[in-house]
């Protein structure tokens, strides 16, 4: 059968009428496949779109961690900044987006790899999209080279020491002092000595090497720096997945809070936009994960020259801060999972805060949120898009709300 794609839905796939998804498809093209279910199969471009491009990355096909490098950098960048502006629009809420941050090639400093041991040794890499095959990913144009420059030891680490019938997960993160392993699915070695774990991350320099959340042996610290805070995250731990991202974020909050001398950090996580502050403004950071407040706290322990940092362990979706105790505050930042923050945000509308620089990596929950601003009398005053996963749908939001 034919179709004609009409958009890109949320996944990065094409959109006939029905709908009927298709793989890698772009607005405007027609194509031409089997259909099964809602999806069509072996798939042909009969009409291309002017936007469609060669991929330059050969594991395109066959890896799952990319969906959208058959389209040029420029639609990708004005679909995502269209895909903001349309999720607030159904708020009732019009607004343009302001600035497009992308990161740069080979600049993604955290992965969650896959590995599995094989007849002749072990394949680590994504899986394949909608698959449980794990996919070989040299070479790989998302990836930081240090992690790259990983892989062949953590096949041998699969090979060596991963289960003949499960697979192994590898959370890997590039810091500013080496690279940080955490692997899970090692189950089958509990009772086992890991002194051959530790020995392998030795031989490969790596900074740190951890079984689920149970450090093995550290070398160095890994560390990250969030203003003039140095951080060890523990395993495992959220990181802006690159710099560049990380970069854009921390100085679009620094403008929308500029002035403020009391701010509030709501679901802070380790400080990564709170604390780049502490330079002029108290900060009291709310979050439910202790392990990167203590990561957070540690940090200010040990740093000179910045306001007062306090840490709070706090279920935010279950407690949220009530508009009364925000009183103290001028400023908030605030940065919830994808779910977004109903809750409190309902509280931040009823507060009497002056600026709120909410981020967000879900346009449909950021809006729903930006319209409970709204109707509790804050202005959207701008709203920016951080693209950190190039050659994903994944977007990020930042936005600066003031009171009116």
């Amino acid at each position: 059968m034919e179709l004609t794609i009409e958009r890109l839905g949320h996944l990065g796939d094409g959109l006939a009428t029905g709908p009927i998804f298709v793989d890698r498809a772009l607005p405007g093209e027609v194509v031409s496949g089997d259909l099964l279910g809602d999806r069509l199969f072996d798939i042909r471009i009969v009409t291309p779109s002017e936007h469609r491009i060669t991929p330059q990355c050969s594991a395109f096909k066959r890896c799952g961690g990319c969906a959208l490098h058959h389209a040029h950098p420029d639609f990708v960048a004005q679909w995502k900044q269209e895909v903001v502006v349309r999720a607030l629009a159904a708020q009732g809420i019009t607004a343009k987006v302001q600035a497009l941050h992308a990161s740069p090639e080979n600049s993604r400093r955290r992965a969650k790899l896959a590995g599995r041991r094989t007849k002749n040794g072990a394949t680590v890499g994504f899986f394949g999209k909608a698959s449980d095959t794990i996919q070989p990913i040299e070479p790989c144009r998302v990836l930081v080279p240090d992690i790259m420059k990983i892989i062949p030891a953590l096949e041998q680490f699969t090979a060596q020491f991963g289960s003949r019938k499960g697979q192994l997960g590898f959370w890997v993160l590039a810091s500013e002092r080496g690279i940080d392993v955490a692997v899970e699915g090692l189950d089958h070695l509990a009772d086992t000595d890991f002194g051959p774990l530790a020995q392998w991350a030795g031989s490969n320099g790596l900074a740190r090497l951890s079984v689920g959340n149970e450090i093995i042996c550290q070398h160095q610290a890994p560390q990250m720096t969030f203003g003039k805070v140095k951080i060890t995250p523990p395993p495992r731990a959220f990181t802006q997945a690159t710099e560049a991202g990380e970069r854009a974020l921390q100085a679009a909050v620094a403008r929308a809070l500029a002035g403020a001398d009391r701010i509030i950090d709501l679901f802070s996580g380790a400080g990564t936009l709170g604390l780049p502050l502490a330079d002029v403004a108290t900060l009291q950071c709310f979050e439910n994960d202790a392990a990167l407040l203590e990561a957070l706290a540690h940090g200010v322990r040990h740093t000179q020259g910045i306001k007062t940092v306090t840490t709070t362990t706090r279920d935010l979706f279950r407690n949220p801060i009530d508009h009364t105790d925000l009183k103290p505050f001028n400023a908030a930042i605030i940065d919830p999972p994808r779910a977004g923050a109903e809750q409190q945000v309902g509280q931040l509308a009823r507060s009497d805060l002056r600026d709120i620089a909410m981020v967000s990596c879900n346009p449909v929950s950021f809006a729903r949120d930006a319209a409970l601003l709204c109707n509790g009398g804050y202005l959207l005053k701008w709203v920016e898009v951080v693209d950190q996963f190039r050659w994903s749908p994944h977007i990020e939001i930042v936005a600066h709300f003031s009171k009116v």
